[in-house]
């Protein structure tokens, strides 16, 4: 995937496709076409572009808890040493859904999903002994007000 610096800017017609799939990610490409002004083939097309290039993804959102987890969290990781070895180790840990490197007091922030409190201890604990990890702060989801994934193209 290139760097989005050296990635050629989107073009309007780009730009609306993926805010039409941000609509609704099962919308037919015939359908992308009639309000875009493209063939449904072009439409598939441009979006193998898209997803290819990594510009987009298309994917199911769940929701946790109606799969059994009863806890999700954030958990800020400072780190000693260099971020990247230990951003890389937590991605692989199934239980981590969400690895961001951050600036700032906090080197890394993960997402994690538990079945219980029980399990979210099994999981912290899994997390301190990856090597680099200095340090954790959990904050446990009581309530989430607002979670979007159609915040278009600018």
């Amino acid at each position: 995937m290139a760097p989005a610096s050296s990635r050629p800017p989107l073009d309007d017609v780009a730009k609306s496709i993926i805010e039409l799939l941000q609509q609704d990610g099962r919308r037919s490409y015939a359908s992308i076409g009639k309000v875009v002004g493209l063939s449904e083939a072009a439409v598939r097309q441009r979006v193998q572009r898209l997803t290819d290039s990594g510009v987009m993804q298309i994917v199911a959102v769940t929701n946790p808890l109606e799969l059994g987890f009863a806890r999700a969290a954030m958990i800020g990781i400072r780190v000693s040493g260099p971020t990247s070895p230990v951003a890389d180790a937590l991605a692989e840990l199934d239980e981590v859904i969400y690895v961001v490197v951050t600036a700032g007091s906090i080197d890394i922030v993960i997402e994690v999903v538990a079945k219980s409190e029980d399990d979210l201890l099994t999981i912290s604990d899994k997390i301190r002994r990856v090597p680099g990890v200095s340090s954790t702060e959990t904050f446990v989801y009581l309530d989430i007000r607002k979670e979007t994934y159609n915040w278009g193209v600018r």
